[in-house]
């Protein structure tokens, strides 16, 4: 008798256990390091970009914040907007200075509005064809869906070495997959 595979829902559920248990075993220094790592495998790859949007990490989750301050003249850092829990995320210029709608940090509303070529998405869990698990809101799939209708958009979602499922993730139709996935050791080129 075969084993079912398991849920969207238990894959995000485990894996924001593993991530937790992960970053929270982590000192200071060594999570500065492992960020820093990061930066430098994924700085490279935005030369020719304008506008690269990042995000304002929870607690558990790497953050982009050393690649987006590390950005080259001539290219803008962004952050995710909300302007209410069910409105469209876009990005706007500027720091995190005032609370979203779920209280994480965003860019003032009267921060400029910009569309961005590169996405630095949050991972709970990705598969190497670029198949994501985010939190369930679904805002990342709608966002870049939106995006991509103007053009071309890279993906990247970045992620701690944990967060890597060697299996398949199940994915739904209207899941935006990931363009590459980068990790403190690892650039994965998922087209």
């Amino acid at each position: 008798m075969a084993v079912p595979s398991p849920s969207k829902s238990d894959l995000r559920i485990d894996a924001l256990g593993e991530r937790r248990a992960f970053a929270r075993s982590l000192s200071a220094p060594l999570r500065a390091e492992l960020e820093a790592e990061l930066a430098r495998l994924v700085l490279p790859r935005l030369i020719g970009a304008r506008v690269v949007a990042g995000y304002h990490p929870l607690r558990d989750e790497i953050s982009p914040y050393p690649i987006l301050e590390a950005l080259g003249d001539g290219q803008t850092a962004a952050l995710p907007w909300f302007a209410a829990r069910d409105s469209l995320m876009i990005f706007r210029k500027g720091l995190a200075a005032e609370p979203a709608p779920w209280g994480v940090l965003q860019p003032k509303a009267a921060a400029e509005a910009v569309a961005p070529d590169v996405v630095l998405v949050p991972i709970v869990l990705a598969d190497r064809s670029g198949a994501r698990i985010g939190h369930g809101q679904g805002h990342y799939d709608r966002a870049l869906s939106h995006l991509r209708e103007g053009g071309a958009v890279l993906a990247i979602g970045i992620a701690w070495d944990i967060q890597i499922s060697e299996d398949p993730i199940p994915a739904d139709p209207w899941d935006m997959r990931l363009d590459a996935i980068a990790t403190p050791s690892e650039w994965i080129d998922c087209r």
